[in-house]
């Protein structure tokens, strides 16, 4: 049998952009006011009067190859065997290399702890086995959806395997690990990832 290799997909048809996700992520992890492990963005795309909302909820991809791994100078910033990269408190010096790493701008410096913080996928809470991230469970409309990709059985490798779903910059090399199905190729050249701040 092979080991667990959590990844995560997001069905854009799906976002209506209600923002559930990053409240109830902001609730869970205990994240300060002015900076977020989760958020939406919202890209309007089209002229007036034919003007539409496009959502993106963007959080950590948990990349099969990190790029923030491999510059952290303290070794705070790691791969767990089932995917979920991780960064231990303890150890971080808030040197804020892994931040200019990562080619999705989505961990950021705590204001009060000066260390690097980010979406681990709620690994404490999936560990003691309280269900998936809140962020999952929260939305109101099913758009996301947390599982093993290494079972082929799961939710998750079932809806991948028949439906064409991508991943945000292939071309940075790093493998991430959360998918979109219905991914606006144009309206996603908008989305300006800015670290978790708002």
């Amino acid at each position: 049998m092979s080991r667990t290799r959590y990844g995560f997909l997001i069905d854009l048809r799906k976002c209506i952009g209600c923002r559930t996700c990053q409240v109830a992520c902001k609730v869970e992890n205990d994240v300060p006011l002015g900076v977020y492990r989760t958020w939406v963005k919202q890209v309007e795309k089209g002229t007036y009067p034919n003007v539409r909302d496009h959502f993106f909820p963007i959080f950590c991809n948990q990349c099969e190859r990190p790029a923030c791994t491999q510059v952290c100078p303290v070794e705070a910033t790691y791969s767990m065997d089932n995917g979920i990269v991780y960064i231990d408190p303890h150890r971080c010096i808030g040197c804020g290399y892994c931040m200019a790493a990562c080619p999705y701008s989505v961990r950021f410096i705590h204001p009060t702890r000066k260390v690097a913080e980010k979406c681990d996928w709620c690994w404490p809470r999936v560990r003691e086995g309280h269900g998936p991230p809140v962020c999952a469970t929260n939305c109101p409309t099913g758009a996301m959806m947390f599982g093993d990709l290494a079972d082929p059985k799961s939710q998750i490798a079932r809806i991948l395997a028949r439906e064409s779903a991508v991943v945000m910059k292939p071309e940075s090399g790093n493998k991430p690990q959360t998918f979109y199905i219905g991914f606006d190729d144009e309206a996603a050249r908008h989305v300006d990832v800015d670290g978790g701040h708002l």
